[in-house]
């Protein structure tokens, strides 16, 4: 049986009318749920979901991500083309990769070969969690293929590098990718929060060669400007972007397992974002932790929805 499972095709949100093109409309799905079809297909961006929470809950944190892709497709698909933009996207949905009854760490497994292949096929792709431990997978498959020649940047209000000595969880995905792939990548980690962290887990992260960017120096000096001063030199390397919906302040993005009043703002970091992808070659985005239960006014899924949006028609801008 296929690990990926196909999305409810009423998902894919159309209004019938040619002058009002919405993105469901541009959506095709993956044949029989096999990535071995994937070269049958023709695409610019491919969505991947992890509706799979139980990392969260394993950390001690508030439950309900699982049910995200789905939430985060809903808004995505409903929404219209950018104004500028001079083509229709071409977007390949995967659907979900879930099987419950399996261990975490082999589900874990099967999503890092699922992201190796999306990453090996040259095309921008979305992840959309789930629980921040699918943040290792997501890093791990674009290391397997880019080691020594990428960057992964994390914005988090968490440095998520907890050790794994009590288990693989929400907490430990960045633990993980820097065990593993120490001095083979370019780590960064933007929005951390003061009251969020251990100097302990900040100290490991440096040692083990991560940039730290605290939520302080990003009011102090501007994100861009303090991506602008991380990336420089960096042009020439792939990167992927690991977006942990707590690093926004609460009032933008409640529905997240941790939210606080402080946090990034959605303006800059869209801002920042199109930016990025500009100057820079940004591969891939995971989005994690949105939780529609927690939500209010389904402002956080929107929210997820829009970087979504952004990052498809700022890299099909770039051509």
């Amino acid at each position: 049986m296929s690990w990926l499972h196909s999305i409810d095709k009423h998902l894919l949100f159309t209004k019938n009318d040619k002058e009002d093109p919405r993105l469901g409309e541009c959506v095709q799905l993956l044949h029989k749920g096999d990535l071995n079809t994937l070269s049958d297909h023709t695409y610019d961006f491919a969505i991947l979901g992890f509706p799979d929470d139980e990392g969260i809950g394993l950390n001690g944190g508030r439950v309900g991500a699982q049910v995200a892709p789905r939430e985060i497709r809903t808004y995505l698909y409903k929404m219209t083309p950018h104004l500028q933009s001079t083509r229709l996207p071409k977007i390949l949905d995967l659907g979900d990769l879930v099987d419950k009854e399996k261990p975490l760490a082999e589900r874990h497994e099967k999503a890092r070969q699922t992201t190796r292949t999306l990453a090996s096929s040259g095309k921008h792709w979305i992840s959309l969690g789930g629980g921040h431990d699918y943040g290792y997978c997501d890093g791990a498959g674009f290391l397997d293929v880019f080691k020594n020649d990428a960057v992964l940047i994390n914005f988090d209000a968490h440095m998520d590098v907890r050790p794994t000595d009590k288990g693989f969880n929400s907490g430990t995905p960045f633990h993980r990718v820097l065990s593993e792939f120490k001095g083979q990548v370019d780590f960064a980690e933007v929005g951390i929060q003061n009251q969020c962290n251990s100097k302990a887990h900040i100290q490991w992260a440096k040692d083990h060669g991560a940039d730290v960017f605290t939520l302080d120096d990003v009011n102090e000096r501007g994100l861009q400007s303090v991506l602008a001063g991380y990336l420089k030199g960096k042009e020439k390397k792939k990167i992927f972007l690991s977006i942990d919906i707590d690093a926004f302040t609460s009032s933008e993005a409640p529905g997240c397992s941790q939210s606080w009043t402080t946090g990034l703002f959605t303006k800059e970091f869209l801002t920042s974002l199109l930016w990025m992808i500009e100057h820079f070659d940004v591969r891939g985005i995971g989005i994690y932790e949105v939780s529609p239960p927690l939500d209010q006014d389904n402002r956080t899924s929107k929210l997820a929805a829009l970087i979504c949006h952004n990052f498809i028609f700022a890299t099909l801008k770039k051509g």
